[in-house]
C-alpha cells in the first residue's frame, strides 16, 4: 500500500464548468479506519452529472451540498485493502460511494457499499449495464414510465450511459426508439450500434420540427436527462396520455440559481400527461434483481456499452468536463491501476 494519499477536494464552488479553480488535487496520509468503515484502493471512479449538483450551494436537491474543504465524492470501483466493518474482508471486489482520490473510506452501514464477483468479463459493467445507471435505465424504462410495446419512446442523452441503456431496453420491450444526441457520429452509433430506429441532433437541427417529423403520432414515453428546451420541444410533441420520466437535468446542475421552465407546462393538462422524478439511490437495494433480468440481455449481446475512459487520478478534471460539453461516448470512467484479483 502506497504511504501518500491523493485526493480531489472542493475548495470553492465552482461557476458553470470551471471546476479547476474549484476543486484541489491535495496529498495526504491514509486515513486511519474507525469501526464499521472499509478502506479501499480505487481502481476506477464513476464520472455521473448528477455529482454537479452536490457541488452547488443549493439546499434544496435530494443531496444536501458537499461542504468546502471537503473530499468529491462519487462512486468508485475497487479492491478493499483493509476493513473493520465485518461484511469486507481484504481482497474484496467491492463498489462504494467513496472519494475522488486513490484510496475511499466507505462505511457500509452509512453510504452504499457492495462486495462484488470478481466473475464478470468486464469489470467496468458494474459501473454501466450492472450499477446505478442500468437500474435507472431499467426501472426508468418498465416501471416508472411505463413503457408498452409499440409505443414510441425518445430519451434524451442518448449516446450516454443512462440514455443508451434507457434506448436499447426500450427496444428489446417493443417499443419505436428515438434518441437525441449532440452529433452526427452519435446518432450513427445509437442507430447503427446500438440499434435505435432514430436520432436528432441537436447540435444541427430544429429539435421540435426533427421529433414531429420522427413522432408523427406523437411521443408516448419520454425519458429525460436533460431538461431545459429538449424538454420543452419533447412536451410540445406528446402523444395524449404520454407519460414523461426525469431522471436528469443537467441544465440545471450548472446554475446556482433556480432555472425557469418548463415554458410548455401546458402540455401537461392539453394532452393529459403524467410526470415522475426517480433517482437511483430509491432502488440500490433492487439492484441485484434488475441484474438477474437484464443479464440474459448482456449475454446475448443485445446490451451493448461504450466506455471513455481516462488514465490517472490527476486528470480526472479533464474527464469530468466530457459529461457537460457532449465530448464522450457511453460510460465516464477514471482509471487509477488494473483491477484484477
Amino acid at each position: 500500500m502506497a504511504d501518500v494519499n491523493r485526493c480531489w477536494v472542493l475548495v470553492r464552488r465552482p461557476q458553470g464548468r470551471d471546476f479547476a479553480d474549484a476543486l484541489e488535487l491535495t496529498e495526504g496520509s491514509i486515513p486511519a479506519l474507525a469501526d464499521g468503515e472499509v478502506l479501499v484502493r480505487n481502481a476506477l471512479l464513476s464520472l455521473d452529472a448528477g455529482t454537479r449538483m452536490w457541488m452547488n450551494p443549493r439546499e434544496d436537491s435530494y443531496s444536501p451540498p458537499t461542504p468546502l474543504g471537503s473530499p468529491v465524492i462519487g462512486m468508485v470501483l475497487g479492491t478493499v485493502v483493509a476493513s473493520r466493518h465485518p461484511d469486507f474482508r481484504e481482497g474484496d471486489l467491492a463498489r462504494a460511494y467513496g472519494q475522488w482520490s486513490d484510496y475511499s473510506v466507505c462505511q457500509p452501514d452509512v453510504a452504499y457499499a457492495q462486495r462484488l464477483s470478481w466473475r464478470m468479463d468486464d469489470l467496468r459493467q458494474y459501473l454501466a449495464v450492472f450499477g446505478p445507471n442500468g437500474w435507472t435505465a431499467y426501472l426508468g424504462v418498465l416501471e416508472y414510465t411505463q413503457a408498452k410495446p409499440g409505443d414510441t419512446f425518445v430519451v434524451s442523452a442518448a449516446s450516454g450511459v443512462t440514455g443508451a441503456l434507457a434506448g436499447q431496453i426500450a427496444k428489446l420491450h417493443g417499443c419505436r426508439v428515438v434518441g437525441i444526441t449532440g452529433s452526427r457520429a452519435k446518432c450513427s452509433w445509437v442507430v447503427d450500434e446500438l440499434g435505435f430506429d432514430a436520432a436528432i441532433d441537436y447540435s444541427t437541427q430544429d429539435v421540435p420540427e426533427a421529433l414531429a417529423a420522427a413522432c408523427p403520432d406523437g411521443i408516448d414515453v419520454y425519458f429525460d436527462n436533460v431538461g431545459g428546451e429538449i424538454l420543452d420541444a419533447c412536451m410540445g410533441n406528446m402523444a395524449l396520455f404520454g407519460r414523461i420520466g426525469i431522471c436528469g437535468l443537467i441544465v440545471n446542475y450548472e446554475n446556482d440559481e433556480l432555472v425557469p421552465g418548463p415554458y410548455k407546462f401546458d402540455q401537461m393538462l392539453m394532452k393529459r400527461l403524467t410526470m415522475v422524478g426517480f433517482f437511483s439511490p430509491d432502488f440500490y437495494h433492487r439492484g441485484p434483481d434488475v441484474d438477474r433480468r437484464m443479464r440474459p440481455w448482456y449475454d446475448a449481446g443485445q446490451l451493448k456499452m461504450a466506455f471513455d475512459v481516462t488514465e490517472g487520478l490527476e486528470h480526472t478534471l479533464d474527464a469530468y468536463a466530457k459529461l457537460f460539453t457532449s465530448a464522450k461516448v457511453g460510460k465516464s470512467l477514471v482509471q487509477l491501476q488494473e483491477l484484477h484479483p
